[in-house]
């Protein structure tokens, strides 16, 4: 009690000095206010320990977040709940109720048994409220000796535990202002990434993307391709490299009931599998290290739309089975989230794979393969089309000629001939580079398109690469005595996830060689 009255003056002062600094603080700086406000009363006090509680964002419960003690005294457990440690203070104190505390006989257990496991011998614990609601709880506490709590020292530390509250409550207020305007720029950037992905797609539907043709291969398929775009069935789009798909899925689009919005299109073989999960079904922020803000997902931005699937064949199985439920439930959920989506898409995908042979080998799941395989269209290689190659060549010498201002007249009946004999191993594609190249280089009216220098077919040429991936894989898997996963595991030196590794080692056929 002498300590307290001998403060006199200078206890006052100290209050007055603190309620002052706290006026217009910046909310950045509240928390080392805080703390340094704690020391300050201690010392003033001559007694050991302050804690300040505050309402987790998590649990409806009081944890610790503002600590000072004198250094010789022990800490207090960071990570426990108020109303575990002390229910019958607790309540008291959200209660709007100060507990003050001079003998540790005076309360029940079990808030005497764990003052006693922190040495404390006397506290005074004040409720911060602000507008008659309770937001935290700030202690002072005795651990050396018991000790009394005049009204006039509990009532200058009420004037005080406002002070924080209020300060406190800017700060809250603050952080909400600014994780609002995070909110709106994470909005306004993802609607500027939309529209910058709408402009681009409408600038490649404003090049050449008719499907130039009269064969009966190419007609055929044509016919199943508008008989299925008025509905919502999924479509499927088989076929080699090459032979135009993605114009086959644009048709579908464009006869399509949902024409009026743009199609989404996603290459599955062109994202890294690291990426592909968020890239397709979006993130929230903090979903994963540098997720910075959220992002919506493909099929998001496919909602009242068509999604173009293409190379689904080189889906990691653990996005097909992601995939899958969007086909059954037409649902998705963030990287990050629980919460599911509700989306109306149509799905169009495409594949040079053989997508029964990759079931077999157990790269591709059974269910998801039948989910697609709705409406199963293949689109015809150019080798079984060749009554189109002149007017394929032709729509190309338009296009060219007048990206380039090049006059072509004509093409010779020879060279004509010998384009219908090649064998095409890449296509259309294969096609129009080989025309573009001859009219960049074409000197005169009579255009000269020269073959390709190989002819080895696509097949042979896929199967290489294929065979240099399996060594590569095996090489580094050797390296590593087989060890897939874990620090320097053949994952990591590889660049990619553990289970999209060993889906590529069942897709090759790498077994690790008995011993």
């Amino acid at each position: 009690m002498s300590v307290v009255v001998s403060a006199g003056v200078h206890f006052e002062a100290l209050l007055a000095d603190l309620s002052a600094h706290f006026v217009n603080l910046p909310a950045d700086r509240v928390d080392d206010a805080i703390q340094d406000a704690q020391r300050r009363i201690v010392e003033a006090l001559e007694i050991d320990r302050s804690v300040l509680f505050q309402f987790s964002e998590t649990a409806a419960d009081l944890v610790i977040t503002h600590f000072w003690s004198r250094p010789e005294f022990p800490t207090t457990p960071h990570n426990r709940f108020a109303s575990q440690l002390f229910p019958w203070a607790t309540a008291k104190l959200l209660n709007g109720e100060v507990v003050a505390v001079s003998s540790l006989d005076d309360i029940p257990e079990p808030d005497r048994e764990t003052m006693r496991t922190y040495f404390v011998k006397a506290t005074l614990a004040i409720p911060l409220a602000v507008g008659g609601r309770v937001i935290g709880v700030v202690t002072f506490g005795a651990l050396r000796e018991e000790r009394q709590w005049p009204p006039e020292i509990v009532t200058r530390l009420r004037l005080l535990a406002e002070v924080f509250a209020n300060a406190l409550e800017r700060k809250r207020v603050d952080e909400e202002l600014r994780n609002a305007l995070a909110q709106v720029k994470a909005l306004r950037d993802r609607l500027r990434d939309e529209n910058a992905y709408l402009r681009r797609e409408v600038s490649t539907l404003q090049g050449p993307s008719l499907i130039v043709g009269k064969s009966e291969a190419i007609n055929a398929a044509l016919a199943q391709a508008g008989q299925v775009a008025p509905t919502t069935a999924t479509v499927l789009l088989t076929g080699e490299t090459g032979t135009g798909k993605e114009l086959f899925a644009t048709h579908i689009h464009d006869l399509s009931p949902r024409r009026d919005r743009v199609m989404v299109r996603v290459n599955c073989a062109a994202i890294p599998p690291a990426l592909i999960e968020s890239e397709l079904f979006g993130r929230e922020k903090g979903a994963y290290t540098g997720a910075l803000a959220r992002q919506a997902g493909r099929f998001e931005l496919a909602d009242k739309s068509t999604i173009f699937l293409d190379e689904i064949g080189d889906l990691p199985l653990e996005v097909q089975v992601k995939l899958l439920r969007v086909l059954q439930e037409r649902q998705i959920e963030r990287l990050g989230s629980s919460k599911p989506i509700n989306v109306d898409l149509r799905i169009v995908a495409a594949t040079h794979r053989d997508l029964e042979k990759c079931v077999a080998q157990g790269t591709f799941r059974e269910d998801l393969y039948y989910r697609l395989n709705v409406f199963p269209i293949r689109v015809p290689p150019l080798r079984e089309r060749t009554d189109d190659l002149a007017l394929l060549v032709w729509s190309f010498v338009d296009e060219f000629s007048k990206a380039f201002g090049k006059h072509v007249e004509s093409i010779s009946k020879e060279n004509m001939l010998a384009l219908q004999r090649y064998a095409w191993p890449g296509n259309v594609r294969e096609l129009r580079n080989v025309v573009e190249r001859a009219v960049i280089v074409a000197t005169s009216p009579v255009l000269s398109i020269d073959l390709p220098k190989s002819s080895v077919s696509a097949q042979p040429s896929s199967i290489a690469l294929v065979d240099m991936e399996r060594e590569h894989i095996r090489s580094v898997l050797s390296r590593v005595n087989w060890r897939i996963r874990g620090n320097a595991g053949a994952a990591e030196l590889l660049g990619m996830k553990a289970s999209t590794l060993e889906s590529r080692m069942a897709k090759l056929g790498l077994r690790r060689p008995a011993k």
